[in-house]
């Protein structure tokens, strides 16, 4: 066993010393030593359960003949962080937590390790991780929240950054508003929609990296707990039959979690993720394979932000095995974690309910849920989540309004600055530019709020969050600090946007844009600590956001 390096032999006695302070007995000295990566904290509405599951799996590696290690790991809540600059944090968040297992999992030597995981950013990094090290792995993901309610209504985060939309435009009072607030999320698990930590959870599940079902689970369901304890268990096995991370994913693993993404609609940051955890596994996968999958996959379900059906109906519907029932024939048949291949998978499961997980004969759209959209104001790609687009607006041309922050941007469209017809531009919000490229829920959810999302457009170098709807187009490459063209848009210039296309024109001669681009002069927050070594370190958006 790998752990034999700390506990085998007579040269080993100092750190067997250490080992026993822990409570290893000399039977656990022969055992595997098995890693618990938890992200607990009690900041986070979608961690503050997980000791309750991080306890289970600790009571199945016992059962199965392993010694459990447990320790921390890091985590932003990218709602508590969201509109300041705490979120600028969240995206370098990732390669720390990557960097945080490492480290625990090589500096002592563990035979392999469970993630016990949740939200936005934690889920990839612990996935990065895992490609790394190559060692057996498995994740335990926390669960959807279940949906608030008021008045008969279902609620979710985003109804309220929505609520302060409708509020700057009049048509809500400061009480209203707080009611909603006091509503919207009733308690533990990742928001409730298919956002960024929902979304990354089913992709893991198609990954091969989680035991089946557990992507869609609710973080409430009774189930939870048992699946926690057999993927304890699950992983001892792993560790004896040598199945490591890499020889369960493959290339394959990561077109089928794409297709996943396609069917389900999610989360236009996996188009960071995916990448950045592909390469962590020696893949190369690129925005052209997420756009070359959006023309082949149907999205056959329509959950929040971008539909009806909340993560609680998906997963009574049949969840993940469900959709990949659907799918089943477009799999590559990958092995996963449970010792049987996705297929297999996808072939056992059931589908319960038709409207909420539809046939291929009858999608929701035609097209997957994700677009990337290139042209002169993004000659390296950009990112679109289609499946949340009103028809009316997958054409679209209008005037540009510039800011250089989102802030700069929010304070224009809470003033009611911006009317229809309008492009608003954020720049300088990319990974080098913000630094950590923020996501900005806050004015997608006040335009749409206010009445605008089937009249005004947004496009920034930065990012969007999971529960942002309309025709936000995010991830513009190369952002405005490494001076792409989005550095030289002026106020009053036209902006085509074709989303059918794929295309996204700023409408002024290549000479005239030569000539701008020559005379800009870049926007530098001058960041410090921590901000400033990722901006040494990251690289485009179009490739992942990598830290390298």
């Amino acid at each position: 066993m790998r752990s034999d390096a700390v506990k085998k032999g007579v040269d080993r006695a100092p750190q067997r010393s250490l080992l026993r302070a822990t409570g290893m007995t000399d039977k656990d000295m022969e055992k595997p030593l098995i890693g618990i990566a938890n992200s607990w904290n009690d900041v986070i509405p979608g961690h503050i359960h997980l000791n309750e599951l991080a306890e289970e799996v600790r009571k199945g590696i016992i059962e199965a003949g392993g010694v459990p290690m447990m320790f921390g790991v890091p985590g932003v809540c990218d709602g508590v962080a969201m509109g300041h600059a705490g979120m600028r944090y969240s995206l370098a968040s990732r390669d720390v937590i990557s960097d945080c297992v490492e480290i625990m999992v090589q500096a002592h030597c563990m035979d392999g390790w469970v993630g016990v995981t949740n939200c936005d950013k934690i889920t990839p990094g612990m996935l990065m991780a895992g490609g790394r090290l190559d060692l057996p792995m498995i994740i335990v993901t926390g669960g959807p929240m279940e949906p608030g309610q008021k008045d008969g209504r279902l609620l979710d985060l985003q109804s309220v950054f929505e609520a302060l939309g409708a509020n700057k435009a009049g048509k809500m009072t400061d009480e209203e508003v707080l009611e909603i607030e006091r509503c919207a999320c009733p308690g533990q698990g990742a928001c409730s929609g298919l956002f960024t930590a929902n979304t990354m959870a089913c992709l893991t599940e198609a990954l091969g990296l989680s035991l089946t079902g557990c992507g869609s689970m609710m973080a409430t369901d009774a189930r939870k707990k048992a699946l926690a304890r057999a993927s304890g268990m699950r992983i001892v096995e792993l560790v004896k039959e040598g199945m490591t991370a890499r020889k369960i994913v493959k290339k394959g693993s990561f077109i089928n979690a794409i297709t996943l993404d396609m069917a389900i609609g999610g989360s236009s940051n996996t188009a960071l993720h995916i990448p950045a955890i592909a390469a962590d596994f020696g893949i190369k996968i690129d925005l052209s394979t997420f756009d070359e999958m959006s023309k082949k996959v149907p999205h056959l379900t329509s959950i929040k932000p971008s539909g009806p059906f909340y993560m609680k109906d998906f997963d009574a519907a049949g969840g993940v095995p469900g959709m990949l029932k659907r799918l089943q024939n477009d799999l590559s048949d990958e092995m996963t974690v449970n010792g049987i291949t996705i297929r297999t998978v996808a072939k056992n499961a059931k589908i319960s309910n038709e409207e909420v997980i539809r046939p291929k004969t009858r999608p929701f759209h035609k097209e997957g849920g994700i677009a990337v959209l290139y042209g002169n104001l993004a000659p390296e790609g950009s990112v679109v989540k289609q499946a949340a687009v009103s028809e009316k607006m997958m054409k679209f041309t209008g005037k540009a309004k510039v800011f250089d922050s989102e802030d700069d941007a929010m304070k224009a469209i809470s003033s009611k600055k911006i009317v229809a017809g309008d492009v608003v531009v954020i720049r300088y919000e990319g990974p080098k530019g913000g630094p950590g490229m923020p996501e900005m829920l806050s004015p997608t959810s006040l335009i749409a709020g206010m009445g605008l999302s089937d009249s005004v457009a947004l496009i920034t170098d930065g990012r969007f969050s999971g529960a942002t709807r309309g025709p936000c187009i995010g991830h513009v490459c190369p952002e405005a600090f490494d001076k792409g063209p989005i550095a030289a848009v002026k106020d009053g210039d036209m902006i085509s946007i074709d989303i059918p296309a794929r295309k996204i024109e700023l409408l002024v001669s290549e000479e005239e844009l030569k000539k701008r681009l020559s005379k800009v002069k870049i926007v530098d927050r001058k960041p410090t600590g921590a901000l400033a070594k990722y901006r040494k370190l990251v690289g485009g958006a179009s490739g992942g956001a990598l830290c390298r």
